[in-house]
């Protein structure tokens, strides 16, 4: 038999996300006569690795860019209210996220806003939008914008298509001139660094 620490890929909390992984995982071994030893990982949003590869993505990204963003929207998934009210905690891991990358990037809030995009259906939904922003700072006259989406450890297609593409035209009939959406941590070498961080912490007093 073998012994594992199981590690999701999300590092803010949420029963929608981590715990629907833990739950494929245990379903998986229920009907074993001998069940192996599994350890699940906890949250990581506010790993400290974690803060520092978005930071280091992030900066090396806007270095690239050819203009400065007079702001950047820190975008998670959205998740319906009613979660919330229930107790999960994904929105307080994703604003203390965002918190903590502010303090390592010395944004302040008003320059980088948290919102939550992905939202559909008719039930109320955490708030602010990410459109729903995008489309203000655009009416406030803010020219340059970027979009960090830290709840995703790879770029997916709400990444690419929903802000990079979709994002990037919502603030251009906003009134926008320049768009950037800062990629996820995807195969960058800080995104190993963490991994081994959080499998040697979580491995530690395994045979």
């Amino acid at each position: 038999m073998f012994s594992g620490a199981q590690p999701p890929g999300y590092p803010q909390y949420s029963a929608t996300t981590t715990a629907s992984v833990t739950d494929a995982v245990f379903d998986a071994v229920k009907a074993m006569r001998w069940q192996p030893a599994i350890r699940t990982a906890p949250a990581f949003h506010d790993e400290p690795a974690y803060i520092e590869a978005l930071a280091a993505v992030t900066r090396r990204h806007l270095a690239a860019e050819d203009f400065a963003p007079e702001r950047v929207i820190i975008s998670f998934h959205g998740l319906p209210q009613r979660y919330f009210d229930m107790g999960d905690p994904y929105h307080c891991h994703c604003a203390k996220t965002a918190r903590l990358l502010r303090e390592k990037m010395g944004w302040t809030e008003d320059f980088a806003p948290m919102a939550f995009q992905s939202k559909f259906g008719r039930e109320k939904w955490l708030e602010p939008a990410t459109e729903d922003v995008i489309n203000k700072l655009g009416g406030e006259g803010v020219k340059k914008l970027g979009v960090i989406t830290p709840g995703f450890v790879a770029d997916c297609i709400e990444t690419l298509e929903e802000i990079d593409i979709a994002g990037r035209e919502t603030f251009m009939e906003a009134g926008g001139e320049a768009f950037t959406a800062i990629p996820c941590l995807n195969d960058a070498p800080e995104t190993a660094a963490l991994l081994e961080t959080l499998a040697r912490r979580e491995t530690a007093g395994w045979i």
